[in-house]
């Protein structure tokens, strides 16, 4: 059995454990402490807010822990603020948090919650059909280092991408009625 965390310190964590639990062989776990950190197989970095996700990271004392779990292999999803918590550049510059994923992200690309949207993509790695993807109050990737795979793009913007034992999204996944990233996760966990 998997255990796969959420952090549990702000934003989409319920959706994210709902998804989860509909994945045989996965035991979701919301993660809120360092002993959590290391209890865990795999982490994702959900939707919120990243300033307060990022500074809460230090305040409880979790930021340099998480990081070294993800740079020694620790799978980690990041969804829209946890992908900026992820990436090691941010435009417009701005302060970077775990500084992990070679992305350079720009914050609020799409705008504020009154342009969120709900599109439909084809992303072959992660499913044979097309899939929904919501997007809030979404960044997207800039560019990109040379070991990192571009997974999905959304009129020219980079909005899915994978760099070894880590995966980050713009888009929201946990929002819709479809489990096809979650499962994609496990898999990427299973073949780590």
């Amino acid at each position: 059995m998997l255990k796969v965390g959420v952090l549990a310190l702000q934003g989409s964590v319920s959706e994210h454990i709902d998804m989860l639990n509909r994945i045989e062989n996965v035991c979701p776990v919301e993660v809120k402490t360092s002993e959590q950190i290391n209890e865990v197989d795999a982490l994702i970095l959900p939707g919120g807010e990243s300033t307060t996700i990022g500074k809460l990271l230090v305040d409880f004392s979790l930021h340099d822990l998480l990081k070294k779990r993800i740079i020694n292999g620790m799978p980690v999803w990041g969804t829209c603020a946890g992908m900026i918590l992820l990436a090691k550049k941010l435009l417009p510059e701005a302060h970077t948090h775990l500084e992990v994923m070679d992305i350079c992200v720009k914050r609020n690309a799409y705008g504020s919650q009154a342009c969120s949207f709900e599109t439909a993509a084809f992303i072959p790695s992660i499913s044979p059909k097309p899939i929904s993807l919501a997007f809030i109050r979404a960044p997207y990737i800039e560019s990109v280092g040379k070991q990192v795979e571009i997974l999905c793009t959304v009129d020219n913007n980079i909005v899915a991408a994978r760099e070894n034992n880590m995966l980050a999204t713009s888009f929201h996944p946990e929002v819709t009625d479809d489990e096809s990233v979650h499962r994609y996760f496990v898999r990427m966990i299973e073949q780590l």
